[in-house]
């Protein structure tokens, strides 16, 4: 936790100095209250005293209580600043940590987990330290102030105070010792909780078709109930807060009163005859009675400094386990690390090399792809088939740098990839996943997003949309381009998500697209209408395809064929057909030998 505060901001700091200044002022309010009430009961007791006195002191006492309301209001203004202050920049370096974070990263963590250390967790230290700022200042100096105060006093008095705050820290370290282990697992059932909720949202569909609402409410029901048995056992030791710290209090008060009623009658009137020492030994009562009270107040507010030191106590093993979920993302260094090249260092351009890249992921013991070597020239399109788990898409994955090659090099216009900087390398890599994504706004904002610096035109806008064959279906809508998009697109069709996807790219004019699967959703006119457009009017961009179906790249320039990783084949359509036994399998699965002669 205390970690989380070097992120404090210099205006936080500026506020936190304003309220602990107020804190010292009220603390000192606070204990003048006492010495005022002890004027008040002596003003009671002592001859000649009038009630215009008392009225001073209780007008004083007065003052004393307004000024420390004004300064609690003014302290929980400002700690709250600082408590905001901190969760805002908390919740900012997370959010621009994780758009640094490679794919390797976000498996690691889970988009369920970073969602919560960015809500949740965020909010829990925000709490704490808005609560806790006040107190863990407050209770201390409140604390020894007024025991300096109250230490000339009777030792009885004294040690029974020294006691209940020997109790409260006993009780204190049993809370701490039995919830931290389990407000760190509610952390994690959270994140659970979260998975099973944000996977039953958007799988609805399928859950209602598969008539699974029982299963996924079991699911659900497993998961929340792990939550609340968790919190009912943590549960059952808060009442025990309240509980004891009443029994302290009041069993020091008790106690304050039965020493002092013990010390009172010490002073023995009984067999004094002589009227001065009668009247010594009633103020000598008088004076312990006064001290006597003014000891529980200060004896009071020891304790209660406590028990609000306490409080936080109680809460602080959860906020600690958020912070370190928090400062773990934040601490978490990127795998991917830029480069020092820019676009402007390009001498050639549109070209995409592998030199003997193999690659495996993070703890995989055996490699997806091995020793893949291909060059893809400026303007050339190149396709990769084969079957399920033959490591296509990993292999253009490497091209953005998604990931990083384990062992070989991939090099676009010439320069190694990882001597790029990462935001000039997506300037000049296009890349279309096979699961488009579109956010919320209109099909307009989502054809403008990231667009590569330049001012996207409405002429480019409509070439891009007409070469990825979307404007038929957006001009039949009422909107047109207007047409508002729900997040993740899911109020159009598959293919017309697709295609607008792919004009979201073709819109940023890479010298590089990658279709990674990106025509699964189309229909085959589509796809050939599609595809002859990129050929017509693209000429100067390179493509890489990523595909299934045999039509969409048999008119590739060049075909690499992928099996279990390696290279089984390169060429055009043709020259596999005759020399590649993995590409005639595919071939002749997807289409008879009339249709490939034909074709």
């Amino acid at each position: 936790m205390i970690k989380a505060l070097r992120y404090l901001g210099k205006k936080e700091w500026v506020y936190f100095g304003i309220s602990t200044f107020f804190i010292f002022i009220q603390v000192y309010l606070n204990l003048k209250l006492p010495d005022y009430m002890n004027n008040v009961t002596k003003m009671i007791n002592l001859p000649g005293s009038t009630m215009n006195d008392i009225y001073q002191e209780g007008a004083k006492m007065l003052a004393c209580a307004l000024l420390g309301a004004m300064c609690s209001i003014i302290i929980s203004y400002f700690a709250s600043q600082v408590a905001a202050g901190l969760a805002k920049t908390l919740r900012s370096k997370v959010f621009h940590q994780v758009t640094q974070f490679s794919t390797e990263e976000m498996n690691h963590f889970s988009a369920d987990s970073l969602i919560t250390r960015t809500t949740n967790d965020i909010n829990q230290i925000q709490m704490i330290l808005a609560m806790g700022l006040v107190v863990i200042i407050q209770a201390p100096v409140t604390a020894v102030w007024a025991i300096a105060k109250i230490q000339s006093q009777s030792w009885q008095w004294t040690a029974m105070t020294v006691g209940a705050v020997a109790l409260l820290f006993l009780t204190i370290a049993i809370l701490v010792i039995f919830a931290m282990p389990r407000y760190r697992k509610i952390q994690s059932m959270i994140d659970h909780l979260n998975t099973v909720t944000r996977e039953n949202l958007s799988g609805i569909r399928v859950v209602r078709a598969y008539n699974a609402e029982d299963y996924e409410s079991q699911k659900f029901e497993a998961a929340n109930s792990d939550i609340a048995e968790t919190n009912i056992f943590v549960g059952k030791f808060m009442p025990l807060m309240p509980a004891t710290m009443n029994l302290i209090r009041n069993g020091l008060t008790l106690g304050i009163y039965w020493v002092g009623a013990y010390l009172i009658n010490r002073v023995s009137m009984t067999g004094l005859t002589s009227p001065l020492v009668m009247k010594d030994h009633l103020m000598q009562r008088m004076d312990i009675f006064g001290n006597m009270v003014v000891f529980v107040s200060y004896a009071i507010q020891v304790v209660m400094a406590f028990v609000m030191l306490t409080m936080i106590f109680v809460n602080m093993p959860r906020a600690q386990v958020s912070a370190k979920r928090v400062l773990e993302v934040i601490n978490t260094q990127p795998s991917i690390r830029d480069g020092q090249e820019t676009k402007e260092a390009v001498t050639k351009h549109g070209t995409v090399e592998f030199e003997q890249v193999t690659f495996k992921y993070p703890d995989a013991k055996d490699a997806v792809i091995e020793n893949i070597s291909f060059t893809a020239n400026r303007g050339e399109t190149v396709a990769f088939i084969g079957s399920t788990g033959s490591g296509k898409s990993t292999l253009v994955n490497l091209i953005p740098r998604f990931y990083d090659v384990t062992s070989g090099q991939v090099k676009v216009d010439g320069i190694n990839v990882k001597d790029y900087r990462q935001s000039d390398l997506n300037d000049i890599v296009g890349y279309i996943p096979q699961k488009a994504f579109l956010f919320r706004g209109t099909i307009e904002s989502n054809m403008h997003y990231g667009n590569s610096g330049h001012e996207l035109t409405t002429a480019e806008m409509e070439q891009a949309l007409s070469i990825a064959q979307a404007q038929e279906f957006i001009q039949k809508l009422p909107e047109g381009v207007q047409t508002e998009i729900a997040q993740g697109g899911t109020n159009v069709s598959g293919g017309q998500r697709q295609r607008l996807a792919i004009a979201r790219t073709l819109a940023r004019q890479p010298e590089i697209l990658i279709f990674d699967d990106s025509f699964s959703a189309l229909d085959y006119k589509t796809d050939h209408v599609l595809r002859q457009a990129l050929n017509e009017q693209l000429t100067q961009t390179t493509k890489i395809i990523v595909a299934q179906r045999i039509g969409t790249i048999r008119d590739a320039d060049k075909i690499i064929v992928l099996d279990q990783g390696k290279v089984a084949g390169i060429g055009t359509h043709d020259e596999l057909m005759q020399n590649c036994a993995v590409y005639q399998d595919i071939a002749y699965s997807q289409l008879s030998k009339e249709e490939l002669e034909n074709a």
